[in-house]
């Protein structure tokens, strides 16, 4: 690119902290470093048009896990694993609410729902012979009872009479989360630029020489923050997760409020503006949905609307509005990768597809690895 002076005086020049990433992980680890460090000129570099990966892509879930995740976790995690790991989602959510707050967030606690198909007997059994011991597990964290059952209050068909129901999951809206810290970074004067491709980096003594596809520069220190594409800068550790999602057109007078997750949490639906938004399936074929391709698949776009003509919204007209896919980054461990690579260049990756819980402490953690 052929950059004036004052563009590369403005933008590029001295920069002390440069972020590859702008979502929630990258935007929460650049205001952790304004914090810390209120004279510091912070960069973001985004490679898409807006946040790429799964910040503005995912379905809107203010969640911790279902029963069912949390017991399949059981099964690779110690008991002490798995309440750490719950109640570090907890408090990344109070986070994330604590600096947007519920109003930009459009924050609204209807429940959590998770659903059983008649196949899925075997599963939904061994959910309620433990719902009781996971209750006692995650007390000390509640103060009380998380999960119990409900019956099939909204209709829907091919299920097990009751759905386990959580009273302490949310919602939101992603885009206006998004929107929220874009906005809260840019006034604490952290600039980002988008459509921006870093190529590779290097640390050289007291500096990290970055090439993107439009320039190089030097930045003191450089933080990775782009968890289901961290593998396309060395971290390997971390595979890239596709999810595909679905939304319909508004239905009149839609009864179904709340935030549901059916086999396993590989599928989840919710309300929104009278709307069934409808994701998952990667579970249908995990190796192709181990991508960083955003597109769809006929696979599990069929599979999508089978369940939303069949199970979801039967005998309901519907039709489908707009298609989509974000990618996550998941690895062996439920645990985020934080880690510096070297003296000058640190990482915060593999959200597990939890990162509208975790991204926000992610964030400041990433940031926390710099440096006084």
């Amino acid at each position: 690119m052929n950059l004036s002076y004052w563009e590369y005086k403005t933008w590029l020049s001295a920069i002390d902290f440069t972020i590859v990433g702008s979502g929630i992980v990258g935007l929460n680890s650049a205001l952790r470093l304004r914090e810390k460090f209120p004279k510091a000129r912070i960069l973001i570099i985004e490679k898409g048009m807006l946040p790429q990966g799964a910040s503005t892509k995912n379905a809107g879930f203010a969640c911790f896990g279902s029963l069912s995740e949390i017991l399949d976790d059981l099964t690779s995690h110690s008991e002490e694993e798995v309440v750490s790991l719950i109640k570090k989602r907890i408090d990344g959510l109070k986070l994330l609410r604590d600096t947007l707050g519920d109003e930009v967030l459009d924050y609204q606690e209807l429940g959590g729902y998770e659903l059983f198909t008649d196949q899925d007997e075997a599963l939904y059994n061994h959910c309620l012979q433990h719902l009781e011991k996971i209750n006692a597990l995650l007390g000390p964290i509640f103060k009380g009872p998380v999960y119990s059952t409900q019956d099939n209050r909204f209709g829907f068909h091919q299920i097990q009479h009751q759905y386990i129901y959580n009273a302490f999951e949310g919602q939101i809206d992603t885009g206006r989360m998004m929107e929220g810290l874009l906005q809260l970074a840019m006034s604490k004067g952290i600039k980002i630029m988008n459509g921006v491709r870093v190529s590779s980096f290097e640390e050289q003594g007291d500096h990290v020489e970055i090439v993107t596809d439009a320039f190089s520069f030097q930045t003191k220190e450089l933080l990775l923050a782009t968890n289901g594409f961290a593998s396309q800068l060395g971290l390997q550790e971390v595979k890239p997760a596709r999810a595909q999602v679905l939304i319909t057109k508004p239905i009149p007078d839609l009864k179904i409020k709340g935030t549901f997750h059916l086999d396993k949490g590989y599928y989840y639906f919710r309300n929104i503006d009278n709307r069934i938004l409808f994701g998952g399936g990667r579970n249908l074929d995990f190796k192709a949905e181990e991508t960083t391709d955003l597109g769809q698949t006929e696979i599990v776009q069929k599979e999508l609307e089978r369940l939303l003509r069949e199970v979801i919204l039967p005998g309901t007209p519907f039709e489908i509005d707009r298609r989509w896919s974000g990618i996550m980054g998941v690895g062996s461990q439920k645990n985020p990768i934080l880690k510096s690579i070297s003296n000058r260049i640190h990482a915060g990756v593999r959200l597990g597809g939890m990162g509208v819980a975790i991204g926000s402490q992610v964030g400041r953690d990433l940031a926390d690895l710099v440096s006084e």
